[in-house]
């Protein structure tokens, strides 16, 4: 089931969002506030975003700009009552996808995000990833660091291709265990440090650029720079 996270600090609007993607099997999270949207966003779960322009704490132009400097590519539908030619192009400029204009028609904001949805799973199926000089080649099953071949378990591979899906996301335990191991929960061993430890050793020799980097509290993301 897709997963939308609705930024949207009006009532009547939020819920109208929310009805008709639950019309049509699509679970919807809702927050009001621009600084809680932000951190929100950040999850990978999930699969669009619909973005109020206006909202207290942080503006929403300030919220998809943040998310594309994080190189976190959640498809983005902005919604505004300010519906002039310059409101769009900053609105798109500054990283959405889609921009639809208040009042609009339940259907129309649907539509709009099924193909946001449509073009997100059309990238996840992407066959070839490249972060840095770091390259997964998921049909041949080949990773390579510049040069050089790597030689990683398979949990090692299924590990490393989260991670470079997520480029620039922070990934928190619980998110690791249940995309890798499918659990729900983290079941409080040191499974993920000693994978972790062993993608290191083999991806973040001397010679390149660190790209895995561990975020105290939080969890581990792969990026091209601290």
């Amino acid at each position: 089931m897709p997963r939308i996270l609705v930024i949207e600090d009006d009532d009547v609007t939020a819920n109208e969002i929310a009805a008709e993607l639950a019309s049509q099997g699509i679970d919807a999270d809702r927050v009001a506030d621009g600084r809680e949207g932000l951190a929100r966003a950040a999850d990978p779960c999930y699969d669009a975003i619909t973005l109020d322009l206006m909202l207290p704490g942080m503006d929403g132009l300030s919220v998809v700009a943040w998310l594309r400097e994080q190189g976190i590519a959640t498809p983005v539908l902005m919604i505004s009552a300010l519906s002039d030619v310059d409101e769009r192009v900053r609105g798109l400029r500054a990283g959405g996808d889609d921009y639809l204009t208040k009042p609009f028609a339940p259907d129309e904001m649907l539509a709009r995000v099924d193909v946001l949805l449509r073009r997100h799973r059309q990238q996840a199926q992407q066959t070839l990833l490249r972060v840095a000089d770091l390259e997964l080649d998921l049909v041949r099953h080949v990773a390579r660091r510049g040069d050089r071949q790597l030689s990683l378990l398979p949990t090692e591979f299924k590990l490393l291709e989260f991670l470079m899906r997520h480029t620039g996301r922070v990934l928190t335990r619980t998110m690791i265990f249940e995309e890798v191991w499918g659990y729900r929960f983290d079941p409080g061993t040191n499974l993920i440090d000693v994978h972790i430890g062993r993608l290191r050793r083999k991806i973040d020799v001397a010679g390149h650029a660190t790209l895995i980097h561990t975020v105290r509290g939080s969890g581990y993301r792969l990026a091209q720079t601290d």
